[in-house]
């Protein structure tokens, strides 16, 4: 199994993934600068040319969260997701799909318009309505967390595409007013697979 992986992208999804569920995997670590990403071999993998991208015999495929749903799945002895059938079942989809979509959206233009994108083309107003946005999807997370260490009560691959966006937003202090969500945050540091996953 290859996981094609940038440090500090949404490739530290799977990669966190994979270390969670201890099983052998080789990292195959791309060079952006210098085109590794947009070669034909990879573009093979991965048309969008974009990180991550895995290969698991003949299985190929991309998209960070699906990475994760599918590992979730193929290591079902993991008890990584709940079983398909069961009650949790559509609430894990919930919150793999809330953190991709409701969550990420939000935190993604908040970085754009206070960092990622050159001073120019920053637009304060998008900014503040990309930060209220943040704040009108962390309200359902603190709702979640309040009374629970994960969001489906054990340790599960929402936690990870979830986390993994939380973290990201906790850097630009967008949890300053949610100790629930920086306590979570913290916990999730703690995991010794999390810190296996950062170690470049």
């Amino acid at each position: 199994m290859k996981l094609y992986y940038v440090p500090m992208t949404r490739s530290n999804r799977p990669r966190w993934m994979l270390e969670e569920l201890g099983v052998p995997y080789e990292l195959v670590r791309l060079d952006p600068k210098k085109g590794e990403n947009q070669t034909p071999e990879y573009l093979a993998i991965n048309p969008t040319g974009k990180v991550p991208a895995l290969v698991d015999g003949e299985v190929k495929m991309f998209e960070s969260a699906a990475i994760v749903a599918y590992l979730s799945d193929k290591f079902a002895d993991k008890k990584l997701a709940p079983p398909v059938g069961s009650r949790e079942r559509p609430i894990y989809y919930q919150w793999l799909f809330f953190g991709m979509t409701t969550l990420e959206q939000p935190v993604s233009l908040y970085a754009k318009h206070t960092s990622s994108l050159p001073p120019g083309k920053r637009v304060a107003e998008v900014a503040e309505d990309a930060k209220a946005g943040v704040e009108r999807a962390l309200a359902p997370l603190d709702r979640a967390l309040a009374d629970r260490q994960w969001l489906l009560g054990s340790f599960t691959g929402a936690d990870v595409v979830v986390g993994a966006t939380l973290l990201w937003a906790s850097g630009m202090r967008l949890l300053e007013s949610h100790p629930s969500l920086l306590d979570y945050v913290k916990r999730l540091k703690e995991r010794p697979a999390f810190q296996r996953s950062r170690k470049d």
